[in-house]
């Protein structure tokens, strides 16, 4: 591939991924990129759809570094990647900018500000004896995190339904369009004359349900339903597990999707994965060698092994976090809570839980381990996010998966409520509720209210959880 001129005329590109011969031969300097980059870490209120908007704005509308397709292939590729979706979109961007040394900069000018506030944050909330108004504002902000989980989930619930119901409607159905050359009309051996092939035949007629696209979209939707049902309850009932679910709910879909189509060495693909699984599935209950390890591993989960992002990492860390007692029920709401009001990635509920179980050390390690594949990710695979958006074998992945994400975000509501142990807390998780789901008021707005609301009741003497 050819050389050509970038956005800007100066700077040249070798295929659109920057060279390496240079700062002259990228798009901006790294001072631009830890100023640009640090600027949506701190301003970042509101999760992956603000990430999202405000990485668009600066690098598609206001800079041009990227192009609209290439943005949107990019979304599609992290999407379709274990983490935290908008991280791996902030790394990418600046890898696009500044090549691997803009990637690490800016992911981490993205990563800080909000592990820095979350540590603070972490520090005064989960404290021995924290202040009144702190214990109210914990209390109240927490109950209505499983409203904000029934609403992060209804919000991918519609547009997944969608495309489970019209990704087999086509007339050669999900991979193969219409110009697939083994189902062309021009097949001698397929003429309309064969007599052995006749329409009268009972087993093999065009009446058959499930030979149409009709039948193949009703066939999709059942397999959607499942997920999203197996999603839920592994999300609500055995939450250290969730992992084994979303991956084996990924590669039912590709075996389905691939049925038929796939040589010998695609099954053998497939059998060293789920081999691989069964071989680390003991390890998910539990991991030995201390504290550290144990944080170090509910970490690598959540980074690496978990699909969907945001409330996905609830059930995954809650059984841990609790079961291994570093935090009561009512602080991990707290934690969850911290997570979701500050800027940056939603998945830095992970250095809360970190900081409960070892302090300081505990935080710092978490967020490393959280965040480091999102990096090995992007360096290693960046310059192949256009062609990972078209291969059928990750989008069907995904297509199994992220069904049973969605159920798990979804599922994940139920143990937050459990953990609600005072009568007021109940009445704040139906407002935020209404305000979340009937006014369609923003999360950060939401948390910041429920927490008032519970500093209120705190100071004028009402009960708050033990």
């Amino acid at each position: 591939m050819h050389a050509h001129r970038g956005p800007f005329g100066d700077k040249w590109f070798n295929g659109g991924v920057p060279t390496r011969d240079g700062d002259r031969d990228y798009q901006a300097g790294l001072g631009t990129v830890l100023r640009e980059w640090g600027r949506i870490g701190v301003t970042g209120f509101g999760g992956p759809p603000t990430h999202i908007a405000l990485l668009r704005k600066l690098c598609v509308d206001r800079r041009g570094w990227l192009d609209a397709a290439e943005f949107e292939d990019a979304i599609a590729a992290c999407n379709l990647l274990p983490g935290p979706a908008s991280t791996e979109l902030a790394i990418f961007c600046a890898w696009r900018v500044r090549g691997r040394l803009g990637a690490i900069v800016g992911g981490l000018a993205f990563i800080v500000p909000g592990l820095i506030v979350i540590l603070f944050l972490a520090a005064l909330f989960l404290a021995g004896s924290p202040p009144l108004w702190v214990r109210g504002a914990g209390a109240g902000a927490g109950a209505a995190v499983a409203a904000v989980a029934v609403q992060a989930g209804w919000t991918l619930l519609v547009p997944s339904w969608k495309r489970a119901s019209a990704r087999d409607a086509g007339p050669a159905g999900g991979d193969a369009g219409p110009a697939d050359p083994d189902a062309g009309p021009a097949d001698p051996d397929a003429g309309p004359a064969d007599p052995d092939a006749g329409p009268a035949d009972p087993d093999a007629g065009p009446a058959d349900p499930d030979a149409g696209p009709a039948g193949r979209a009703r066939a999709a939707r059942i397999r959607w339903t499942a997920y999203l049902v197996a999603g839920a309850a592994s999300a609500a009932t055995i939450g250290p597990w969730l992992v084994l679910v979303l991956l084996g709910c990924g590669l039912i879909e590709l075996a389905v999707r691939q049925r038929g189509r796939a040589g010998p060495r695609h099954w053998r693909w497939l059998g060293r994965r789920s081999a691989g699984m069964a071989a680390i599935a003991p390890l998910f209950p539990a991991v030995g060698g201390g504290v550290l390890a144990s944080v170090a591993w509910v970490a690598f989960k959540v980074g690496a092994l978990s699909f969907g992002g945001g409330f996905v990492i609830i059930p995954l860390m809650q059984a841990d976090a609790v079961g291994r007692h570093w935090m009561t029920g009512a602080q991990f709401l707290n934690a969850v809570a911290l997570g979701q009001i500050t800027p940056g990635p939603v998945v830095q509920t992970v250095a809360a839980v970190g900081y409960a179980a070892a302090g300081l050390p505990g935080g710092l390690l978490a967020s490393a381990v959280a965040f480091t594949p999102s990096f090995a990710f992007v360096l290693a695979g960046g310059r192949y996010f256009s062609r990972l958006r078209g291969n059928r074998y990750a989008q069907s992945f995904l297509d199994g998966s992220g069904p049973a994400a969605i159920g798990a975000i979804l599922g994940s509501a139920i143990p937050l409520a459990r953990e609600l142990s005072v009568g007021w807390q109940f009445a704040v998780l139906g407002a935020a509720a209404v305000l979340l789901l009937a006014l369609r008021r923003g999360v950060v707005l939401t948390l910041l209210s429920a927490a008032a609301t519970g500093v209120i009741i705190a100071l004028a003497g009402g009960p708050l959880p033990g």
